[in-house]
């Protein structure tokens, strides 16, 4: 558990915008991970995703990480943002897209 602690931490520290989720950004393999992807495809927002269900010490420890217990889960310069619900409930109020630019992180939304 201890070398999955490290990746993730090297994940969200090294990386502005990173997404633990079901799946890849191009297929996606739930519907909460699903939507977080497309809310970040359509601010046109850099990413990267980590697919938990590529090795089961992630997919365990990003909940421990976070003491959040369901994914995806989304992180932003390195602080957690929270899972689909949060990150729609935000990217609705344009939270979100107020959230990436006080980071410096440019949000190119699609019309």
């Amino acid at each position: 558990m201890t070398d999955a602690r490290q990746v993730i931490d090297n994940e969200v520290k090294s990386n502005d915008v990173v997404l633990f989720m079901k799946g890849t950004p191009q297929f996606p393999m739930c519907g909460f991970s699903s939507q977080v992807v497309q809310i970040l495809n359509y601010l046109g927002v850099p990413y990267k995703g980590v697919n938990v269900l590529e090795d089961e010490g992630i997919r365990q420890g990003i909940k421990d990480y976070s003491n959040w217990p369901t994914i995806p889960q989304l992180y932003v310069k390195g602080e957690f943002i929270g899972g689909c619900d949060i990150t729609r409930e935000m990217f609705q109020a344009g939270e979100l897209q107020q959230l990436f630019t006080e980071k410096g992180i440019k949000v190119e939304q699609s019309a």
